[in-house]
C-alpha cells in the first residue's frame, strides 16, 4: 500500500513507513480518538493526509517523553486551539516531573531492599546454608503480616 493513485491521501502502509509506527498503532491511536474521523476510498481504505501524519508523529513524540494518552489528548487539544498555551502545558509538565520523581524515588527503595536481599543470600551461601532462604522466609512472613521486605 502506497500513495493513492489520485494523489487526494495516504493509506496507512505510507503513513506507517513516514511516522515510524506500525499500522495497529495506527489503528490504536485512531480509535482512542486521537486522529480526526478519516475518510474513505470507495473500496473502503483509510485516507490519511499530511496533517495526520503530522499529529501521529506529535503522539509518538509525546508518548515518547512518558506522556499518557489523556495528556497526549489534551496537548492536541492545547495545540489545535491555538493561542496562548504555555502556562497549561508548563503545569502539565510540572505535574509529570513530579509524578517521574516519585517513580525515581520508588524504584530506589525497591533497589534498596533487592541489595539487602541480595546481601543476605550471600550470606548464607557463604556459610552454605542448607536450611530454606532467609529471603523466601522473609517474604512468607510479610505476606502474613501485610509488611514490605526490608
Amino acid at each position: 500500500m502506497g500513495s493513492l493513485r489520485n494523489g487526494a491521501g495516504l493509506q496507512i502502509g505510507a503513513v506507517a513507513s513516514r511516522s515510524g509506527l506500525t499500522v495497529d498503532a495506527i489503528r490504536f491511536y485512531e480509535k482512542q480518538g486521537l486522529l480526526a474521523k478519516l475518510s474513505r476510498t470507495a473500496g473502503g481504505f483509510r485516507v490519511y493526509t499530511e496533517p495526520d501524519v503530522e499529529r501521529l508523529n506529535f503522539v509518538s513524540r509525546a508518548q515518547a517523553l512518558g506522556f499518557s494518552l489523556g495528556e497526549i489528548r489534551e496537548l492536541l487539544l492545547l495545540r489545535d486551539a491555538g493561542g496562548e498555551t504555555c502556562s497549561h502545558v508548563h503545569d502539565l509538565l510540572d505535574e509529570k516531573l513530579t509524578a517521574i520523581r516519585e517513580k525515581i524515588a520508588e524504584l530506589r527503595k525497591l533497589e534498596r531492599q533487592l541489595k539487602e536481599a541480595t546481601m543476605r543470600c550471600s550470606r548464607e551461601l557463604a556459610k552454605e546454608c542448607a536450611g530454606s532462604c532467609p529471603v523466601i522466609d522473609e517474604i512468607t512472613r510479610s505476606g502474613k503480616a501485610g509488611k514490605e521486605v526490608s
